[in-house]
């Protein structure tokens, strides 16, 4: 049975997309930690991070750095931090947060964003972003 990503990927369930490569797709998480709090995902479903090929973590480092750097560029925070958990969705993916404390960063936290907010926030990583 295809992932709830996998479902996203393929346009089986709407999601708020910031960036998408052949092999990558960023969006807004659903239940933020934080406003802009988004998941980095590769398309191919794999269920753990680390069943993924060298050259998909890489990639997938590498394109989750360009997303980080204009969630940094649109959202007021010190950091963009970095997650890989991997329980909630068996689908590897890394959460990327923006931070201004170590206590904004924390799994089963979530914040409430309007539709309206969340498609702003969208549209304005979407254009900061760059590969």
């Amino acid at each position: 049975m295809p992932s709830i990503f996998t479902k996203i990927i393929d346009g089986e369930i709407p999601s708020h997309k910031v960036a998408e490569t052949e092999e990558f797709i960023a969006f807004l998480d659903v239940r933020p930690m934080k406003e802009g709090h988004i998941l980095c995902v590769p398309k191919r479903e794999v269920d753990y991070y680390f069943d993924l090929t060298d050259e998909e973590i890489t990639g997938l480092t590498l394109f989750s750095k360009a997303v980080a750097k204009a969630i940094k560029e649109v959202i007021d925070c010190n950091r963009v931090a970095v997650g890989v958990l991997g329980l909630e969705v068996p689908h590897a993916h890394v959460h990327l947060v923006p931070v201004t404390a170590e206590g904004d960063f924390r799994f089963g936290k979530s914040v409430e964003v309007s539709a309206e907010r969340m498609a702003e926030i969208r549209d304005a990583i979407a254009a900061a972003y760059s590969a």
